[in-house]
């Protein structure tokens, strides 16, 4: 890997756990400023005492906040004069059947996932052009195909695609690559916060994490993207084959996608 991270300043959102936490404890060991957000006070003060030796700043926000977008990218700019990476990470998932499911839960899930990733890159965008940086959405397979019990998170994460892919065309003549990584199952907190049918944290997540890429493998990839500025990330062998399936065999894509995520028409998965 190549050093053009060193002296960057990286704002990350959702750093504090997953893929968030694992891209930056990588980045700042390759000498970036990193700067980022997470709505736990204590996940926060840890990851601050942790890299206490080294340039983190942590703000306290939600990204469905526009005012916290806003204050977390324009006390990043106060404290490194400049942003030149912005990586869209933070989260949220959903499991319930859309005829079970509260219209709560779907806004939540679009305002976290969708909104978040517009206020905070829309803040940030003159510092990127100014600096002729990357935009990075973390997005998801769901954002190719809607998975079933997901519907509110596969609609979010095909919003998060078409709306980087419409900016990337704006700014593709000003020096800024813009990008989406879709990883498959990565072991994550964000199955265990996932919101049920009444907009409520499921807990236990019925995947199984053992076969599953890890958040450092996922953040590994995602950073050499970076470096190779990139268009788009697909992530794992599923992941491939599902997007692959659903562009040139779509019905074929709905009856495999139904057999894996239901079992004698009950939603397991």
């Amino acid at each position: 890997m190549s050093d053009i991270f060193k002296d960057k300043v990286i704002a990350i959102t959702g750093g504090t756990d997953g893929i968030g936490k694992a891209l930056i404890d990588a980045l700042i060991n390759r000498g970036a400023k990193i700067a980022t957000c997470g709505r736990s006070q204590d996940k926060l003060y840890r990851l601050q005492v942790q890299y206490s030796n080294q340039l983190i700043h942590v703000v306290s926000a939600d990204v469905s906040n526009e005012q916290d977008c806003k204050s977390f990218i324009n006390s990043t700019l106060q404290t490194f004069g400049g942003i030149d990476f912005l990586i869209n990470n933070a989260g949220i998932s959903m499991r319930a059947l859309v005829s079970d499911t509260d219209l709560a839960t779907i806004k939540k899930v679009m305002d976290v996932n969708f909104w978040g990733t517009v206020y905070c890159t829309k803040f940030a965008l003159n510092s990127i052009i100014e600096r002729k940086g990357t935009i990075v959405g973390i997005s998801s397979i769901a954002g190719y195909r809607g998975l079933p019990g997901r519907s509110g998170y596969s609609a979010s994460k095909f919003a998060v695609n078409g709306w980087l892919e419409a900016l990337r065309t704006e700014v593709m003549d000003k020096g800024v690559n813009v990008m989406w990584v879709s990883p498959g199952f990565t072991t994550s907190n964000i199955r265990n916060v996932a919101l049920n049918n009444e907009a409520k944290p499921q807990g236990e997540s019925p995947m199984d994490e053992d076969k599953m890429m890890t958040a450092e493998d996922c953040a590994y990839h995602i950073i050499k993207a970076i470096e190779k500025r990139k268009r788009t990330l697909v992530l794992t062998f599923t992941g491939k084959r599902t997007v692959f399936m659903n562009k040139f065999f779509p019905r074929w894509a709905d009856k495999l996608v139904k057999k894996y995520f239901f079992k004698n028409g009950q939603l397991v998965k």
